[in-house]
């Protein structure tokens, strides 16, 4: 039995995973973020680490025995803590904080480094200058939300990161395998304080804090554990999380990027897992906000009463008579990165109804998510044969039917939500012969459905070009924004 410790940003849970992918028993926690002003996100760490412990232990309790664990995260978030006692120095500063847009700008005006406010680098830097700034370094451990949890886990024998969350952190140079010099420096983050880079399955150390003290076997990004829980291990293999945002990655094989910058595709190379001291890589594209539109019919505008009734409203129409909506809540990411980019609803008639808005949202993802598969395919060079989906959005008929749709390939639904859950499962088997090897976690793949597209190709061009045509209606609405370039 494997048990998976999966960290997401409001919430965690634990899972008991049988060798047969099987959820066995799973626990839930609440992981509320504090937002002390617009645009901070912090969380409590010693929170985080008490429900951790809370969390598996009430597994093993209930599930048996487990013989190792798997850790995915959320990526790019950031503690710090006392090496001697453990304790935090600070809050932990979340992925979506932008408290350090100033510092990124900084950086690259001054020293050519290139570093987005998401990454973990700045954020690294504000906690050593504002949490800690009279404390000697060499005191100090830095790390992800996976080096957190590894370390709790351990009682504090284990301070380790992986390749593919270190490899976003903007400090680390995955081609070496080796926390970069030069950068460590521009951002004033002592080396000896980060965590030692280990890959992502294999036999990392033991969890003496749970019962059994089973071995920490694998750590992973959530969105590379989602890429591996939905089999999508060889090359051209997809897969789309939807949830607030998307993330859309490629597993592209053993051969390495040219390079670590952003395409001009708008996408990323990333470590999709590294195994045998030898990485595997992939493309990643990012919609910045995708489930947060329904939220806003939700919440906001009143449209829908829950997230799923969206569906039942949107088939109230067979089409959204004109009306398109670009869904820029927070900017555009993948191909455009327009930071200053706004939500924009186009073609609206005193005719246009509830209906008709509520199903343009709809599509109005599925046509970004369309985006990102354009994108993914132009840098990867492969065929992308079918979109493998995963996270809230996938539950709803009407938003998978647009994407097939959109994308002009079928979409394949995960059977289970916790892809991210199942995918940290598939690692730490790897390092403990639950599984032989990749095939046997490529062969288990079978989607819940898969949506076929029924749109032509002429209509998939035309809905195309009109969806290019509102994009560029809603890009620069707040110039400074988008003049914004990390």
């Amino acid at each position: 039995m494997i048990l998976v410790i999966d960290v997401g940003t409001t919430s965690l849970r634990a899972a008991a995973v049988a060798p047969d992918a099987t959820i066995v028993h799973l626990e839930r926690r609440e992981l509320p973020p504090v937002t002390p002003a617009p645009g901070l996100v912090e969380f409590d760490a010693t929170a985080l680490a008490d429900r951790v412990l809370d969390v598996g232990r009430a597994v093993i309790d209930r599930a048996g025995p487990v013989d190792s664990v798997g850790i995915t995260n959320q990526r790019a978030s950031a503690v710090v803590w006392d090496r001697a006692t453990g304790t935090p120095v600070g809050p932990g500063i979340g992925w979506q904080d932008l408290r350090t847009v100033g510092e990124c700008i900084v950086a690259k005006a001054e020293h050519g480094v290139a570093v987005a406010p998401n990454q973990t680098a700045t954020k690294i830097t504000w906690l050593l200058q504002n949490a800690a700034p009279d404390t000697d370094p060499a005191e100090l451990c830095v790390g992800t939300v996976d080096t957190w949890v590894a370390w709790t886990l351990s009682q504090g024998a284990l301070h380790v990161t992986d390749d593919t969350n270190a490899a976003v952190t903007g400090l680390f140079d995955p081609f070496r395998r080796r926390w970069d010099d030069h950068l460590a420096e521009v951002f004033g983050v002592p080396i000896d304080a980060l965590p030692r880079v280990v890959d992502s399955t294999g036999t990392i150390g033991a969890a003496t804090a749970l019962p059994g003290e089973p071995t920490i076997a694998a750590l992973a990004g959530d969105q590379q554990a989602s890429l591996v829980g939905q089999g999508c291990v060889h090359p051209g293999m997809t897969k789309v999380t939807f949830g607030t945002g998307a993330m859309l990655d490629t597993c592209t094989g053993d051969a390495a990027p040219d390079g670590l910058r952003r395409s001009p595709n708008g996408t990323f190379p990333i470590v999709a897992w590294s195994r045998g001291g030898t990485p595997v890589w992939g493309v990643e594209s990012i919609m910045l906000s995708a489930g947060t539109n329904v939220e806003w019919l939700r919440d906001d505008l009143g449209l829908i009463h829950t997230s799923a009734e969206s569906h039942d409203v949107a088939a109230g129409c067979e089409h959204t008579d004109g009306v398109t909506y670009v869904p820029a809540l927070l900017g555009l990411g993948t191909p455009h990165w327009d930071y200053g980019a706004r939500g924009t609803l186009f073609g609206v008639t005193r005719g246009t109804t509830r209906a008709h808005v509520v199903r343009a949202v709809l599509e109005g993802v599925a046509q970004r998510g369309a985006d990102l598969v354009d994108a993914a395919t132009t840098d990867s060079g492969l065929t992308i044969d079918a979109l493998r989906i995963d996270g809230g959005m996938s539950q709803n008929p009407t938003f998978t039917q647009a994407l097939a749709d959109a994308a002009g390939v079928p979409v394949e639904v995960a059977p289970v939500v916790e892809a991210t859950t199942l995918g940290a499962a598939y690692l730490a088997g790897l390092a403990t012969g639950a599984w032989n090897g990749l095939d046997d976690i490529a062969a288990s793949w079978e989607p819940a459905t898969v949506v076929e597209p029924r749109s032509t190709d002429d209509e998939r061009l035309e809905a195309r070009s009109r969806w290019a045509r509102a994009v560029s209606g809603a890009t620069g609405w707040i110039p400074e924004l988008s003049a914004l370039d990390f």
